[in-house]
């Protein structure tokens, strides 16, 4: 349900307005924008601790066509004081960032600090920690629940998941090409920790990214997200199987 004090040509200049990377959003995504008729806004999900608050937040819009499309909403600042402000002190910033796929969205807000599965870092470093990471790392996943396929340009998101992908042996030219035929795809948070590699903390994410293809069989993506690298950038990998985007993960934490 649209905002009553404010129409929905308002509400999209004000997101574009304070959003960083809006110049990012395609020209085609803009455009459809400006045919939309009404639009309705809510919290997606919200994390704050002592280093990072950060929310999502859900835009969709009715368009002119009939079809809805969604804006996703980044917003990230440093924590709030607990204490009474001075007179004339600035307030914390927020920054605002949007995207126009959902999969894009948890990339960005896992490159922030404690992005990654929202859970306590493990506090030890001795062989005990070792082994509960290698044990969190290797668990069977829980049982999924039922895929709500969406067709959203799927075919698209496989071609930008495989792009962003760092690592020399994930899919070839043969899985993009069979992707080619996705018309639906599910995204699914498979695992999500922060732990200890090397003496600093590492965030890790598994997502599997699941395409119903126009023969109607189905096929998976499994992208790694994390920050056990070198010099702690976040980087991005993609496998054809579960097992070895757990391997690569397994790798990561340099437990032999």
């Amino acid at each position: 349900m649209s905002d009553p004090y404010e129409t929905t040509e308002q509400h999209l200049e004000r997101l574009l307005r304070r959003a960083l990377n809006s110049f990012d959003l395609p020209d085609s995504t803009v455009e459809r924008l400006g045919t939309a008729l009404a639009h309705s806004s809510s919290l997606h999900s919200s994390h704050h601790s002592s280093v990072l608050h950060r929310e999502t937040y859900r835009h969709t819009y009715l368009l002119s066509d009939g079809t809805p499309f969604t804006l996703w909403e980044l917003v990230h600042s440093g924590p709030r004081s607990t204490r009474n402000p001075q007179p004339g002190t600035e307030p914390d910033l927020r920054h605002h960032e949007l995207y126009d796929d959902e999969a894009d969205i948890q990339v960005a807000a896992a490159r922030l600090t404690g992005g990654f599965g929202e859970v306590p870092v493990f506090g030890d470093d001795g062989p005990h920690a070792d082994l509960e990471i290698l044990t969190v790392l290797m668990a069977a996943p829980p049982v999924p629940l039922p895929r709500m396929y969406a067709p959203d340009n799927s075919a698209d998101h496989a071609r930008r998941v495989l792009r962003r992908a760092e690592n020399s042996d994930g899919p070839g030219e043969e899985t993009a090409r069979l992707l080619r035929a996705a018309f639906a795809h599910h995204i699914t948070q498979v695992f999500g920790r922060q732990c200890r590699v090397d003496g600093r903390d590492a965030g890790f994410t598994l997502y599997e990214h699941a395409f119903l293809l126009l023969d109607g069989s189905e096929t998976s993506l499994w992208e790694v997200e994390h920050t056990a690298t070198p010099d702690g950038r976040h980087m991005c990998e993609v496998y054809g199987d579960e097992d070895a985007a757990r391997g690569a993960m397994e790798s990561r934490t340099r437990i032999c």
